[in-house]
């Protein structure tokens, strides 16, 4: 489990593509005080796991449904990526509960400053929007955000200056591929809403549906 709030940037230093999966290794600094084997690391939010660590470098797998499903596979030698540990039990909570387990992509439509705040627009299809919602938290490449704007096709959020120079999102431009991860506990509630022996609908929950099982 994640916090979103971002230790600090890495650099991409080398990657080892297989057949459909990928190794990848990841240089930095803060993140290294305590780092072992084993050790879960969100890379631009995903989580990945230290298969080895050589001084302040680590080397994760990449299976082939996280570079399908991800925009890692868009990674380059010299790329600079969010990094941050997992949440430690005796630390402050200050963002939001973040799995690394990314829902899927979105693109950046637009980035527009705002005085001290840098708006940006993300385009999104509709698995992401659906548990988007006014003024709660999603995470965009790991970092962990409040949607300001939301509408059919996309969403907003306003980036400070300390996030803006503290993560990779205000170097990204229009059209890049950022990954998504939706609140955790907006999934659980539909699945929890739902009777058991049912898959979650593509529609939600309807009036005909709510009549049929008596409410």
């Amino acid at each position: 489990m994640f916090t979103g709030i971002i230790e600090e940037i890495g650099v991409i230093e080398r990657l080892e593509p297989g057949a459909r999966s990928s190794r990848v290794t990841i240089s930095g600094r803060v993140i290294f005080s305590d780092l072992k084997l084993g050790d879960s690391v969100a890379v631009n939010g995903v989580c990945l796991t230290a298969s080895s660590i050589s001084e302040a470098q680590f080397t994760a797998d990449v299976m082939p449904e996280t570079l399908h499903r991800t925009a890692l596979s868009g990674l380059r030698p010299g790329s600079r990526v969010n990094l941050e540990r997992a949440m430690a039990a005796n630390g402050r909570f200050g963002g939001h509960m973040v799995a690394g387990h990314v829902d899927g992509t979105g693109k950046i439509q637009s980035l527009r400053r705002d005085d001290n705040a840098v708006w940006v627009r993300i385009t999104a299809g509709a698995e992401i929007l659906r548990y988007t919602i006014l003024k709660g938290s999603i995470a965009i490449d790991g970092i962990s955000l409040t949607v300001a704007e939301v509408d059919g096709t996309g969403f907003s959020v306003s980036i400070i200056p300390h996030t803006g120079s503290e993560t990779t999102l205000l170097s990204k431009g229009s059209g890049d591929l950022v990954n998504l991860e939706t609140d955790l506990v907006g999934k659980y509630v539909e699945k929890l809403l739902l009777p058991r022996d049912m898959e979650v609908p593509h529609t939600g929950i309807t009036a005909e549906f709510l009549a049929e099982h008596g409410f």
